[in-house]
């Protein structure tokens, strides 16, 4: 069934073909009831739309005369970043549907731009190359999103049929703080009111959201994203890796952003001292070349198997470095 704002705009266009439009013809046509109508059009008025109401046994309603909705105007400008943020969104994985939504809006801002902008435009698409292949990223539910984003702007709660990592199916009643874009993928963050405790959820796992009646209050404290960062360096994984670097917060966050590790101290602290630095891993292979690019001294704490790599690492490099 369509839903509601779809039918706003096909009463639109109905009116904009021309003539009065009986109740009767316009709730057959969108399949709903006479005050529903009446209802849409009042929709319509409230978007500065002029919809005049006809009385007389053959009333009904009309637009007012020479009234039509603008063209698409775009400068050259416009027109580039409105397609170039298509093409963005669909290369890095933040495309909100999973076929042709993206493509299929590209086609028509394409057609209604006038035509020596429309080939300039094509010209930069052809031209126009990336040094990596984008990944295979599952996209979230159009309608789920939605659905997220009225309940964080209205502060309700939401109903959620979630799939964890591990294939596991659950119904949660999430308080939902925000919705954050990170590394191809969306994830809504905020409280699981069932177990009481923050959670970072992807929406492309949420086979359905329905808002619940009721409000909560927000907490203070992170923002959204923030607390989308500090719950990846805290999941749980396989290891866990306790290090101490010597430097400042911003040079050892050039190689472990918030999203990797955790670090006691404030970030915006310049003096080079030993800091703690904890983080938790799948897998250990990565590290070492990592640490040798921080070129900062460090020094392992736990666990050992971090220690054999780093060591084996470092003799690869001496022998390297003493061959002839």
């Amino acid at each position: 069934m369509p839903r509601p704002t779809a039918r706003v705009l096909t009463l639109l266009e109905l009116l904009q073909s021309g003539g009065t439009r009986t109740v009767a013809e316009l709730a057959d046509r969108l399949g709903v009831e006479g005050r529903t109508v009446r209802r849409y059009v009042d929709q319509l008025l409230d978007l500065d739309v002029p919809v005049e109401s006809v009385r007389g046994r053959y009333g009904g309603y009309r637009l007012a005369p020479g009234h039509r909705l603008p063209p698409l105007m775009l400068s050259d400008d416009e027109a580039l970043a409105v397609l170039l943020g298509l093409v963005a969104g669909r290369r890095s994985g933040l495309a909100t549907a999973r076929h042709t939504a993206s493509e299929t809006a590209t086609a028509k801002i394409r057609r209604v731009l006038p035509r020596h902008v429309a080939r300039r435009l094509d010209a930069l698409l052809e031209s126009l190359a990336f040094t990596e292949h984008p990944g295979e990223s599952d996209t979230p539910d159009a309608g789920v999103l939605l659905t997220l984003a009225d309940a964080v702007r209205h502060r309700r709660p939401v109903s959620l049929r979630y799939t964890d990592r591990d294939g596991r199916r659950s119904e949660r009643t999430l308080h939902a703080y925000g919705i954050v874009a990170h590394a191809g993928r969306w994830y809504v963050t905020g409280e699981d009111a069932g177990i009481g405790e923050d959670r970072t959820l992807r929406l492309d796992r949420i086979a359905d959201a329905r808002a619940l009646p009721g409000s909560f209050e927000a907490p203070e404290g992170p923002d959204p994203a923030q607390r989308v960062l500090s719950g990846f360096a805290t999941a749980e994984y396989r290891h866990e890796v306790t290090l101490r670097i010597h430097g400042t917060p911003a040079q050892i966050r050039a190689r472990l952003p918030a999203s990797v590790a955790s670090l006691e101290a404030d970030e915006d602290d310049t003096t080079e001292r030993w800091l703690r630095v904890e983080l938790r891993a799948e897998r250990l292979d990565w590290l070492p070349p990592l640490l040798a690019a921080l070129d900062r001294p460090f020094a392992i704490e736990r666990p050992d198997e971090l220690r054999t790599l780093v060591t084996a690492l470092a003799t690869r490099l001496t022998t390297s470095a003493h061959r002839t």
